[in-house]
Parts: structure tokens; sequence; C-alpha cells
């Protein structure tokens, strides 16, 4: 099955290819790799570059049989390439367990989602790919090749924020935890130097804290706190907290007094309830109710990941340039990611804080305040989003990740005609 090709959920990436292929079966997707001569799948468009362009064969997982095996014993799931973080999360909680975080929207591909190293929030919480134990793909050649965590230990750490680079991943197995619930509360109004001041206890305050601003002066509109809910009062666990209110004492900004959007001025209807109301996991981690599905965005993304121990000198920089960055900004979110240690991750080898950028749908206006602000960052080690927009160097890029030259050797190990090589990794990868 086949059909046109069009553009990611933003709008602003047209695909080079003529039709997006859907096999139904892994047979038809391995015949469909095996005789393509370039092959590059597509996950659910989220994307804001040309990671997942190609000028061969386009491939969507989402007509595959779209497994989430839950073994509760284990406490895994296996699933499918095509499955989105949604249906995952409800059927895992369904068993009685949980994904350790999720991203802001839950719409995204998990495949997609790994392979770029996309996250949630928390000082404690690594990115998504981090839950994951193994990964089924098929290579160039069209076989099927499973990566465990603890079986192919040299090359696991590779195979998970792999870009794509190294075949089309079909089922990924990911570690659960015992379900939870959450309270979300929204605070207003925290000024940048009381950040600076109280950072580690602000981004400590909760299992998971989001701090949104516009830049246009240096303080940050709305601080999103996601807390761990005290156990239930039929729940057999004990050690359970003593109060368990709705809203945090959290002394650095005042409690909202209604439900907020991240983006000022638009509704909060969509958002995931806020005002302390406790609920599942799945309901509360990400911003936006999954029930919601978001139109095309009118908007561009870049992202900035850098070391925990340059926070506030980041912060600082990009405050500097509030009066640029503002007029092509619709909001910034700053979140903080566990350290990790897969090879490609933005996250790899240091606890990382993540500034988050939405703009105006403007590319020519938007490219020039992106490369300044690369320009603020420099000596920060501020290593970009994979799938969103940036202009870092190539070899600069390259050279932020201590691994590289292992992943390239993987991949040239895997692919050695380059068969999921595109000309958006050709650059990053090779060209000086």
């Amino acid at each position: 099955m086949a059909d046109g090709a069009g553009s990611n959920w933003a709008g602003n990436i047209v695909f080079s290819a003529d039709r997006v292929h859907r096999p139904a079966t892994l047979d038809e997707l391995r015949a469909l790799v095996a005789g393509s001569s370039r092959v590059r799948a597509l996950g659910s468009g989220h994307s804001f570059n040309r990671i997942a362009d190609t000028d061969g064969a386009l491939v969507s997982l989402t007509e595959l049989p779209r497994t989430v095996d839950v073994d509760t014993a284990a406490g895994t799931v296996r699933v499918a390439g095509g499955v989105r973080y949604a249906e995952l999360a409800r059927k895992v909680h369904d068993r009685g367990l949980a994904l350790h975080n999720m991203a802001s929207l839950p719409h995204i591909s998990v495949a997609g989602s790994v392979a770029t190293g996309t996250h949630g929030s928390g000082d404690a919480s690594g990115s998504l790919a981090t839950a994951v134990r193994a990964v089924e793909l098929v290579t160039a050649d069209g076989d099927s090749l499973t990566l465990d965590r603890e079986r192919d230990a040299d090359r696991f750490p590779g195979s998970v924020v792999a870009l794509g680079a190294l075949g089309v991943v079909t089922s990924l197995t990911l570690d659960l935890v015992p379900a939870f619930d959450v309270r979300q509360s929204v605070h207003t109004g925290l000024p940048l130097d009381v950040l600076e001041e109280h950072f580690d206890a602000i981004t400590s305050a909760a299992y998971s804290v989001s701090l949104f601003t516009d830049w246009s002066a240096p303080r940050f509109g709305q601080v999103w706190l996601k807390r761990l809910a005290a156990p239930a009062p039929d729940s057999p666990a004990s050690e359970s907290p003593a109060s368990d209110s709705p809203e945090p004492d959290f002394p650095w900004a005042e409690p909202a007094t209604e439900p907020m959007h991240p983006v000022p001025g638009m509704p909060a209807t969509y958002c995931t309830e806020q005002r302390g109301v406790r609920g599942p996991w799945h309901a509360r981690l990400p911003h936006f109710r999954a029930e919601f599905t978001p139109s095309n965005g009118e908007e561009l993304q870049s992202e900035y990941l850098v070391p925990r121990r340059h926070a506030v000198a980041a912060l600082r920089a990009v405050a500097g340039l509030g009066p640029v960055l503002a007029p092509v900004l619709q909001v910034c979110e700053v979140r903080t990611v566990a350290a990790d240690e897969l090879w490609l991750s933005p996250a790899e080898g240091r606890d990382t804080v993540a500034l988050h950028f939405t703009w105006i749908k403007d590319t020519a206006s938007v490219v020039p305040v992106i490369t300044r602000l690369e320009a603020a960052l420099e000596g920060l080690d501020a290593r970009p989003h994979w799938g969103k927009v940036f202009t870092t160097a190539p070899a600069e890029l390259r050279g932020r990740y201590p691994r590289m030259a292992d992943f390239l050797a993987l991949r040239a190990a895997l692919d050695p005609a380059g068969k999921f090589m595109n000309n958006f990794l050709r650059r990053l990868l090779f060209e000086d």
C-alpha cells in the first residue's frame, strides 16, 4: 500500500519522495527494504527538519500490526514501531504499570521519539530512550536484527538514539515501573534571578518541572509542577506521605488562579488537568490531552541541551537576547534530563538542561535568530535536538559527542552502502 508523501506535521518540510509505502506485514517491509536503494522510516511527522526525508522509499509502519505486549512479570512491554505514546500508555496502565516519563505531546510515535532522543522532564528522569532494553530492526539486506541491552553491550548504546541510520525499527522493548498517580499544579511569575539563585531547589520541587517564558522580560510566566501523589487510601503501600495536598509548597512563585496553556493567550481546554487534581501518570505527565489531536502546527521548533553545570550561564545568555527572540518566539520551555550512556543522546554523559523554543512559522525570520542564539550559547557545549531546526556546523556538532566515532563505525558495519542515509544525515555525519 502506498500514498502521496506530502509534508511533515508543521508543514515546513515537503518530502522529496513521491509516495509513502505502508507495508502491512513484516515480510512486506523486509522485501521493500531489500529491494530499495534508499530507505527512510517516517514516524508521526513531528520533526521540523529533513531527518526523515529521502528521494527513495519513504516508509510508514502504521499498517503493521500494532503490537503492545505487556509482560507484567518482567516489567516490560514490547511495542511496535508505529505505535504512538498515547496508545501505548493506555494499554500499559490497564496492566497496572507505567512508563517512567512522557514527552509533552502524547501523540508522537514511540520509535521516532526514541530515535531522536526526545525527552520529558525531571532531575532523576532520563530521556524516553533510556527505557529501551531491546531494539528490533530490519537492516539493509532485509534481515531482522535484535540488539539487547545486556547481550549486545558493545553495540546496544549506539542502536537506540540512532537517527534511523541503522535500519527500520520495527519494535522496541521498554522497561516499565508500577503505575502511579500525579498531581499537576501551575505557578506564575518566577523571576529569572530567583531561578538562578534556587535552580536546584526549583527543578527538584516535583517529579517533573517545566518552566515557560517568552523572554520579553527576564521572568518565567509559568512553572508546571508534576508531583507524585501519595498512594490511594486503599493502597497496600506503606510509608505513604502523611499529607497529600493538592497544591505544593512552592515559595518562589504564586499559584495560578485558573488553568493555563503554556503559550500565553491560548485556551487551556486541551491541556492536561491542573489545580492539583489527582490523576494517572499518562494523563498528567504530558502537557496536552491524548484525546486532543493537534492540527498542523503553526510553528517551528528548536531545542538546545546543555550540561546542567552550565544552566545558569545558558539562561543568562538567552535572556540577553530577549529583544531579538521575543518577536519570533511563541514560548520557551526549560526542563531537566538525567544523564545516560546512549552514544547519540543529547544527554549522553551529563545531567542536562534543555531549552526548547517554539517559534512562529516564518523560516526566513526565525533562522537568523537561531543563528544568533547558537552564537550566544557558544562555549556551553549545547547539543541541538536531532529532530528540530538548528544551524550548528556538522563538524562542530560531531565534536560534542565523544562516542560519535563508535556510532559511525556501527553504522558502516550495519549499512555499508548507506541505504538508510539521506542528504541531511550525510551532511551532519560526514561533512566539514
